[in-house]
């Protein structure tokens, strides 16, 4: 997920997250390959009906995780996730980083859904892309409204002159935008939907038809035409035969038949009979075992991915219909437990995220899904050193606490019994000192359906009540509808509706800067402050109580360095470094990681932790294979990549500056 939208912590959403895994991501050949073949078809699955196809509006997964195999806009990411010339040939930033400039190809069109050509595609069909975004109130608007030039003020209304927001077309062939200050990061903003291109005759022509979720419902100019989609039932793409860069779409069908998750081992079986290019593994289902014994030297674990999952302390709770406490002392002694850092920092420590992940990954790929930062730590680098080193460096001068840590993927170097009870220790000291009163009761909400969000759930209670001592602290496992708990979580409408005391969450980044993670505890408008039960502008002491205000002053030193990327980035370490310590997060999985068998040829299709083209649902570039992948040839082609991407990313960075004019 990169839409920058809160997700669910535990079960059906790490599930759905690593669906396509095995094809997702990108690099290497291999003899097995099938490419050059006749007829090349992919099968699989899909989970979720998209309510629209209106790409420039919705920005739910269920609709661009569609629309991105049918549009493209200016730029696109290649294999190594560098951006490469989609609609757009050529661009230029001015010296000032202000305006950048698109120079676009003139051999692109757009076709209707039975491969007609339409019209050709052209600097206009941008900036009616925008306008139609913010008209209609688009979900990716708050991802552009504070960078190009008049468009908060044209989305607020304070203007309905829309030839000030700063986007133009200078010709058929140029298209231009004005931000309002430097972003680094710009290019990789454009990967996203909401900054697609549509044609106005078009869209005028079909009204609030426009969208539908039908072939005709919308034009094409992407490698893929939509040829049907049925509700609960099918999803059926072909080749573009008329697309610009056809030589590099290498799979002519793709057919994704409805699945409601009701039956995993389904995938499996209709993998093994043929009907599916790949399949999700569940190593805690029954027949694992048979699987595993018939596929062994086949199962691949999926790199990991960049969303991040997290629990996150209601420090400011002021709703309890949902709750197991029993007298007013509880619900006081725990609101003072969360406001003490010390007390969270326990948790942290106490929490066994490896016996967790195993719920849901068993135990041999359980370490594969652990993730111990906000921000992932290979996300950006500064020379040889990760965003995580860089981090890290940092965290360790919070206290003796953190030497041992490492703010890196795939291993939990965070939970540890004895510096979780040294924590607990000083937090109880502090917290009797206020009167307040042991155990300290944490409600968490769980979907009792939803099998391995309880299991998951329960093995959290587990760690922590060992580690600490149910005399201190019980963890309240409350099991309910999925209507009830939406309506408590993600759901509630605002902070004070937000009903528990701890709950799983997460967050995808929107563009290639870790501000994309960091930002969601701004306290001005940091869209996770609500999970923590704060209202924006409204509970300045609770802020203070917590230290997001100290946290708002790193967010915008870090903001204000525009120029120099390495110190920017050393700038946000500090940031990352303050959430670790803080521990109003805290950090369990990531999405990826999943066990997949797959006739996929590994990183051969487009690759990005953000926007739309790197997706795992996007086939363009991906190819396939007669013979299933060995886990032995994935990790040969993992290393070969993850050596190219080095390298490759380094060269982008160094001709960067020749786009500069």
């Amino acid at each position: 997920m990169k839409k920058g939208k809160i997700l669910a912590l535990a079960g059906v959403a790490l599930l759905a997250t690593g669906v396509l895994a095995a094809c997702s991501n990108s690099t290497s050949n291999s003899s097995n390959s099938s490419s050059s073949g006749a007829d090349q078809a992919f099968n699989y699955i899909y989970e979720v009906d998209p309510g629209n196809l209106n790409y420039l509006i919705s920005s739910k997964a269920a609709t661009t995780d569609l629309t991105a195999n049918l549009i493209d806009g200016l730029l696109e990411n290649d294999n190594y996730g560098n951006l490469v010339p989609s609609m757009a040939e050529d661009w230029t930033v001015s010296k000032d980083g202000l305006t950048y400039t698109y120079k676009l190809r003139k051999d692109a069109k757009w076709y209707t859904s039975d491969g007609e050509e339409y019209a050709d595609v052209k600097a206009q069909d941008f900036v009616t892309g925008l306008k139609h975004a913010a008209d209609g109130k688009s979900d990716g608007l708050t991802l552009l409204q504070d960078s190009i030039k008049g468009l908060a003020e044209y989305v607020s209304g304070e203007t309905n002159d829309f030839s000030t927001v700063g986007v133009k077309a200078v010709d058929d062939y140029t298209v231009e935008y004005t931000l309002n200050k430097p972003e680094s990061f710009w290019n990789s903003k454009v990967t996203t939907a909401t900054m697609l291109p549509v044609n106005e005759e078009f869209l005028n022509s079909q009204g609030k038809d426009y969208g539908a979720a039908a072939p005709s419902g919308i034009l094409y100019n992407g490698p893929y035409i939509l040829k049907n989609f049925t509700s609960k039932s099918v999803i059926e793409y072909e080749k573009n035969p008329n697309y610009w860069d056809k030589d590099n779409v290498k799979i002519d069908h793709v057919k994704l038949t409805f699945y409601d998750g009701s039956d995993q081992e389904s995938l499996i079986r209709s993998f093994a009979s043929g009907s599916y290019t790949t399949a999700r593994l569940f190593p805690t289902s029954s027949s694992f075992d048979s699987t595993k014994k018939e596929y062994g030297d086949k199962i691949v674990y999926s790199p990991q991915e960049a969303t991040s999952y997290y629990f996150t302390f209601n420090v400011n709770r002021q709703s309890y219909n949902k709750t197991a406490k029993t007298d007013d002392a509880q619900k006081t002694s725990t609101k003072e437990a969360l406001l003490n850092k010390n007390f969270r920092q326990a948790i942290n420590f106490a929490l066994d995220r490896h016996a967790y992940s195993a719920q849901m990954n068993g135990e041999e790929g359980a370490d594969k899904i652990i993730r111990t930062s906000l921000v992932p730590y290979d996300y950006v680098q500064v020379g040889e050193k990760t965003f995580g080193e860089l981090a890290q460096e940092q965290l360790v001068t919070y206290g003796d606490q953190w030497k041992d840590v490492a703010l890196t993927d795939g291993k939990d170097t965070l939970y540890n019994p004895t510096k979780a009870k040294a924590a607990f220790e000083k937090a109880k000291s502090e917290l009797q000192a206020k009167g307040v009163t042991f155990p300290i009761h944490l409600d968490i909400p769980v979907e009792q359906t939803d099998v391995i969000a309880v299991q998951q759930t329960n093995s959290l209670k587990q760690s922590v009540e060992a580690a600490l001592g149910s005399e201190n602290v019980v963890i309240d496992v409350l099991q309910m509808t999925d209507n009830e708990k939406m309506s408590i979580t993600s759901q509630a409408k605002v902070p004070s509706q937000k009903d528990y005391d701890l709950n799983g969450t997460g967050w995808g980044p929107d563009y290639q800067d870790p501000a994309t993670y960091l930002n969601i505890l701004d306290a001005k408008k940091g869209s996770a402050l609500k999970h923590l039960g704060i209202t924006k502008g409204k509970d300045p002491e609770v802020m203070a109580q917590v230290g997001l205000d100290e946290y708002k002053k790193l967010l915008d030193d870090a903001a204000s360095e525009t120029s120099d990327l390495n110190k920017r980035y050393e700038k946000y370490a500090k940031a990352q470094a303050w959430v670790s310590d803080s521990s109003l997060l805290i950090p369990v999985a990531s999405s990826g990681g999943s066990p997949t068998v797959s006739r996929t040829v590994p990183f051969t299709k487009a690759y990005s932790q953000v926007g739309i083209k790197g997706d795992p649902f996007v086939f363009k570039g991906l190819e396939l294979q007669n013979d299933i992948v060995t886990a032995k040839e994935y990790e040969e082609a993992l290393k070969k990549w993850q050596k190219e991407k080095i390298e490759t990313n380094a060269k982008y960075q160094k001709e960067l500056a020749n786009h500069v004019k």
